[in-house]
């Protein structure tokens, strides 16, 4: 899947040579990032893996599993460098189309309630709040508490 954003920029398909440079941008984002193997396991298991590709550098990536009628978003993420353009929109996007493409009912997601751009790029979308997962996430002073978001497909296409 290939999306045209602007010049030289374009939502792709991630691969294996991806994994390095999704590892970069991740370690950059966030104080506790996954790890490359972490991104190995997601393609590995067949997961809609794309980057956001400006200029040939991977400067953002979006993560979702499948099954059945549902989705989950396990990971969206812009490089600081590259964020307020629209790219995360366009990441979440990317992944709505594909979920749609493929028949599913009902997204999935969690969020830090700390993240409150995420947590307004995910409610102007359309999710809405449905629970809390306690103590989900590591952070500096021991655990954060997840929001856990959905939306029924077919309200957001």
């Amino acid at each position: 899947m290939s999306a045209a954003l602007e010049p030289r920029t374009q939502i792709r398909a991630m691969v294996p040579a991806d994994l390095k440079a999704v590892s970069r941008v991740e370690s950059d984002a966030y104080k506790y990032p996954w790890s490359v193997g972490i991104f190995r396991d997601c393609l590995l298991a067949g997961y809609f893996s794309v980057v956001l590709d400006i200029a040939g550098a991977v400067t953002g990536y979006a993560i979702m599993s499948t099954a059945s009628a549902e989705a989950h978003v396990l990971n969206i993420c812009v490089h600081p460098a590259a964020r307020r353009y629209g790219y995360g929109r366009k990441l979440l996007n990317s992944l709505l189309l594909k979920a749609h493409n493929l028949e599913v009912e009902q997204i999935f997601l969690e969020v830090r309630p700390s993240n409150k751009p995420a947590l307004s790029l995910y409610r102007s979308a359309g999710f809405v709040e449905i629970g809390v997962r306690p103590a989900y996430y590591q952070a500096e002073l021991g655990r954060e508490d997840a929001i856990i978001l959905s939306a029924k497909l077919r309200q957001l296409i």
